[in-house]
């Protein structure tokens, strides 16, 4: 039987998913991080994401040293990611990820990327390899489905890739760590959203200290 497809995200509480875009290689250059747009972007992005760094969980899994918290957040984080089988993201994410991410990329699984840009497998260290698929969101989740198995497909993100799927009737269900600040501005994960089209039903409500963690079955109306 295939698994779901998801997608688990953070979100600030007035439902921006990331700050107002910059070029990824400002954000990763060492020359980017004199320019105030940059540290406004990274200060914004390290509170929002703030709950999620000092998890066990997440410090293991990014190489960022030995030790971190245990509990309901590293639980839902390592939950996660057991859960996928495989990964689909958009090109600026994987954009931005390629500068940013170790070595050995933190998803241990095959990640379709949606791009018109034709490129050849590319293989990491500790069982990631990047897909390029370069006709539809449709071709890249039949991919994705393929490899991930019985596990859960999680559509990575962008805000952009999300709410392809969302509105094209692929998701069955998501996840957001809603994190108690303020953008004001950036990246809203739901604009554009089909409405019309999509209903949400509850499946629970778990907050912690950092953030509340809310999950959503899909259906469409």
């Amino acid at each position: 039987m295939a698994g779901k497809v998801f997608f688990s995200v953070t979100m600030s509480l007035d439902g921006f998913m990331a700050p107002e875009a910059v070029p990824v290689e400002d954000v990763f250059s060492p020359e980017g991080q004199n320019d105030p747009r940059v540290q406004r972007w990274m200060r914004k992005w390290s509170e929002l994401q703030a709950w999620a760094f000092p998890q066990r969980f997440f410090r293991e899994n990014l190489k960022l040293g030995e030790g971190g918290e245990e509990g309901l957040d590293n639980d839902i984080a390592w939950a996660t990611h057991e859960r996928t089988g495989a990964s689909v993201m958009g090109k600026r994410m994987f954009d931005a990820g390629e500068l940013a991410w170790p070595e050995e990329a933190p998803f241990h699984t095959p990640v379709f990327v949606v791009t018109h840009t034709r490129r050849e497998p590319w293989e990491r260290p500790g069982g990631t390899t990047f897909h390029f698929v370069n006709d539809g969101i449709e071709a890249a989740l039949d991919q994705a489905r393929e490899a991930a198995g019985d596990r859960d497909v999680r559509i990575a993100g962008g805000a952009e890739t999300i709410l392809e799927y969302v509105n094209a009737g692929l998701i069955d269900e998501f996840s957001i760590a809603l994190s108690p600040v303020l953008f004001g501005s950036g990246i809203r994960l739901f604009e554009g959203v089909d409405a019309d089209r999509v209903a949400l039903e509850p499946v629970r409500a778990e907050p912690t200290q950092w953030v509340t963690h809310l999950t959503y079955a899909v259906r469409e109306r």
